[in-house]
């Protein structure tokens, strides 16, 4: 099994290339206003010129206009997209023909989610926890048993909320997921990661999908 790692939350060239140099399988950058993690497009377009070919550059929206979301991943070359607030099936689906796409969804249920998940054709659904207010990057953790049953169903089960280098390992045994996603959990503080916690946490990663 190979499980695949995302570091999210990027906003400096050095945190980039630690990435990159521990493997990480895709790259996330925060469009978000008021997020701790947030970058500007200009930001943005500076930090995806040093990612090789291969590496997903993943870009994070809450809400945003469709048309700043075309403009922004046009000008940094985004190739994935990941929607973290109340967009709609039609929303999303809207951007299939110029990126993949990511829907978040925060879980508080099996049975809620679900139904939530249902109307969206994307090619992967990223579950986070609930917490109120918040729509991601909280290092909140869920019931990882809800993310097995969905990934079982044969979706494309992106694991995030929570995750850290001392727990991926029971997370990926639990959950059975595509991918994993991390932001605080390799933080020395919002927005700077500690390049020894994103070494950690992805070879902690590979060791376990390839023992599941």
């Amino acid at each position: 099994m190979y499980v695949r790692t995302k570091i999210c939350g990027l906003t400096t060239a050095e945190d980039v290339a630690e990435s990159i140099a521990a493997g990480a399988d895709a790259l996330g950058f925060v469009f978000a206003n008021g997020s701790k993690r947030q970058v500007s497009p200009a930001q943005a377009a500076q930090l995806t010129r040093i990612i090789p070919a291969f590496i997903a550059r993943v870009g994070l929206f809450v809400n945003e206009a469709p048309e700043t979301v075309e403009r922004i991943t046009r000008d940094c070359r985004l190739d994935t997209l990941q929607f973290h607030g109340e967009e709609s099936p039609e929303y999303c689906a809207r951007f299939q023909r110029i990126a993949r796409v990511i829907k978040a969804f925060r879980v508080r249920d099996l049975e809620s989610l679900t139904l939530e998940i249902a109307p969206y054709s994307v090619d992967s659904i990223l579950l986070d926890a609930y917490v109120p207010g918040q729509h991601g990057g909280t290092g909140a953790r869920f019931d990882w048993e809800v993310a097995r049953a969905i990934s079982r169903n044969g979706t494309s089960v992106i694991l995030a909320g929570g995750l850290d280098p001392t727990n991926v390992d029971v997370a990926i045994r639990q959950a059975l997921p595509f991918a994993v996603d991390v932001s605080s959990g390799v933080e020395q503080f919002p927005g700077r990661k500690d390049p020894i916690k994103v070494r950690q946490f992805i070879a902690q990663a590979r060791k376990s999908a390839s023992a599941v």
